[in-house]
């Protein structure tokens, strides 16, 4: 990784000390205890064992307390508090939605967790049916739930992730990417309005025309700069139903080309992403319980086993008196693929039960007792210009088979992103999104994936590729300054000044509190 000159190092580091000294002489050495501030919440400091969980698990930090809002004012008062404590406290704030960080990114050892699932308890969605639909909703509110609720008006958001069980304030701290992304951008792209409680206990209303450095800031910025409350969402009309395709390739080259082609078409699918599948057996036959093959005869006499895989996934949006229209345009685009013919398996699903489809999974994992295992994932972006270079020695040398979990490959359109939020992809028009969402089995345990994900990494870094991490995690420093680069000293300015004691989400290891001992 990249290494920062030390008298950067240095001039950064005197400029938080001094920062902390200066703050410290602001603030009274006598406090009020927790228990005693004024809110219509409340504070829970024994049986939060769920707050010292996530859906990595692989990390476990036991909070101090955990507040349960009930509005946003008991989050204000809350982070205030501790703000008022001043440098000489090592205590330090987190929100935590619905707890599917990776590696403790919602924790804090000793801490206070922000419980924002129970915010959202007491906040109402609104939709605005207006010419450019939006729905405001409370940053603890699931987005399967933001869905139900515009459905009602025949609406809904533009942009999503593949899991909807995730909330509305997590998604937006880091950018919310799934199969919409290459059309619409990824959820940061579709916010018109947020608001904010700072590091400093301040509620602040943003948006690109009022406070428009914190908004743009806070997008995509891992919860370093403030807690998102509120978020105000872009709509569009809802279809009620959906075309969902499969089909398989045998080179890398053509699945590629094809993805791109179709990314960049002004006419083409509303939904792209694609699967890595190495070394898997019957991986049609799979399918037949959900899709139905365009040649049956054909499809029977497929055989995956022992071989390098992709998958390109599809789907077509449309109403029920379209249908013919929709079937006409899938017919047109597919005419232009150069898939394994044998492999076209196409089936018709809700809106609702396509964008919930993870859900169903998710419910056959817990019943076999699985859906709590460490998950291990790597989510990775990739530039186009080195995306067969990483394919080549990724797929089928390190990675040998995807019996452990999927993977998956699908580009994004930079053009979509806004480069003025946080979120740090790399600078080519198309990059790649590859995710190694893997959990341990017998014949792979947690240790050798992990192994696996350094590998992975080494590789990137010693191929010079150019690679970024999604939902990013590094141990060292100069890590998280190598993964800003150029904008590395534009976040740490941000930080001084919506969070300059570092109180704010201190699992994500960017920033460590600077505790006075004067």
């Amino acid at each position: 990784m990249k290494q920062f000159p030390k008298t950067f190092r240095s001039i950064l580091l005197a400029v938080f000390i001094m920062d902390a000294m200066r703050i410290s002489f602001c603030f009274s050495t006598s406090m009020p205890s927790l228990q005693s501030l004024e809110i219509k919440g409340h504070f829970s400091f024994e049986g939060n064992e769920f707050a010292s969980r996530d859906f990595g698990n692989m990390v476990h930090s036991m909070p101090h307390a955990v507040l349960h809002p009930m509005q946003v004012s008991d989050i204000a008062a809350t982070v205030k508090y501790v703000w008022e404590m001043g440098p000489a406290s090592d205590l330090t704030v987190v929100a935590r939605g619905h707890g599917h960080s990776l590696k403790g990114q919602a924790q804090v050892q000793g801490g206070i967790v922000i419980n924002m699932m129970a915010l959202r308890q007491n906040e109402v969605m609104q939709v605005n049916r207006g010419n450019l639909p939006y729905v405001d909703v409370s940053g603890g509110e699931l987005w399967i739930n933001v869905l139900h609720e515009c459905l009602k008006y025949g609406l809904a958001p533009k942009s999503w992730t593949d899991y909807l069980y995730l909330t509305v304030g997590g998604t937006l701290s880091n950018a919310g990417i799934s199969g919409q992304a290459f059309r619409h951008g990824p959820q940061i792209s579709n916010v018109h309005q947020l608001e904010v409680v700072t590091g400093k206990g301040e509620v602040v209303v943003c948006s690109e025309d009022k406070n428009a450095d914190l908004f743009h800031g806070v997008l995509g910025g891992l919860g370093q700069f403030g807690i998102i409350t509120r978020a105000r969402i872009s709509l569009q009309p809802a279809p009620q139903k959906v075309k969902w395709i499969r089909v398989l390739y045998s080179e890398f080259s053509t699945f590629a080309r094809d993805q791109e082609n179709l990314i960049s078409a002004e006419n083409t699918f509303d939904y792209i992403e694609g699967i890595a599948i190495i070394n898997r057996t019957g991986v049609v036959n799979s399918w037949k319980s959900s899709f139905r093959p365009d040649d049956p005869e054909k499809a029977s006499q497929f055989i995956s086993d022992g071989k390098t895989l992709f998958c390109l996934e599809l789907a077509k949006s449309f109403n029920p008196d379209e249908a013919g229209k929709a079937d006409k345009e899938i017919r047109s685009l597919l005419s232009t693929l150069s898939y394994i013919p044998s492999t076209l398996f196409v089936t018709e699903v809700s809106y609702v039960d396509f964008l919930d489809r993870v859900h169903i999974a998710e419910k056959n994992l817990r019943l076999k007792g699985m859906w709590d295992l460490p998950h291990p994932w790597l989510n990775l972006l990739v530039p186009k210009s080195n995306m067969h270079k990483f394919a080549e020695g990724v797929f089928g040398e390190i990675v040998r088979d995807t019996s452990n979990g999927p993977v998956l490959v699908y580009p994004l359109n930079k053009s979509k992103w806004d480069n003025r939020t946080s979120f740090i992809a790399p600078d080519e028009d198309i990059f790649y999104l590859v995710g190694f969402l893997t959990h341990p089995t017998e014949s792979h345990g947690l240790e050798e994936l992990l192994e696996q994900n350094s590998r992975v990494l080494s590789f990137c870094d010693e191929s010079k590729l150019g690679v970024k991490q999604y939902l990013p995690h590094y141990a060292m420093p100069d890590d998280w300054r190598a993964h800003f680069s150029s904008r590395w000293e534009a976040f740490v300015q941000r930080k001084s000044a919506y969070d300059p004691l570092s109180i704010l989400a201190p699992g994500q290891r960017i920033f460590q509190k600077a505790v006075s001992v004067l």
